[in-house]
């Protein structure tokens, strides 16, 4: 009968943890990617403050998110320069407005 030796044993062993270790970073993984997609399907387009649901509307050219309820008004990544660039050919004071008139329009 053949006896494994201890160096055998220990390298089926360290494979085995090996084999283990990264099934648990794949699930690891897997399950953080579908609390990311259940997060984002929770809470898409819903206001941080009151959690109604907001609506889009274009100011200067750019989409914002603005809150019916509260006014709360979200900017995406880069939506706060495109602004801003706006206000150096004269058109934020008009951009503003134009939130301004919408929630006024939202809160009638």
């Amino acid at each position: 009968m053949y006896n494994p030796s201890e160096k055998e044993e220990e390298y089926f062993l360290r494979q085995e943890m090996e084999r283990l270790k990264a099934l648990r970073e794949e699930h690891a993984r897997r399950m953080a990617e579908e609390e990311r997609r259940r997060l984002k399907e929770t809470h898409y387009l819903h206001c941080a403050k009151c959690g109604q649901h907001m609506e889009t509307t274009t100011v200067a050219g750019v989409e914002i998110e603005v809150c019916p309820d509260c006014g709360g008004v979200f900017l995406d990544a880069g939506e706060l320069e495109k602004l801003t660039e706006a206000q150096r050919e004269g058109a934020f004071a008009k951009a503003l407005g134009a939130v301004r008139r919408i929630w006024d329009e939202v809160t009638r």
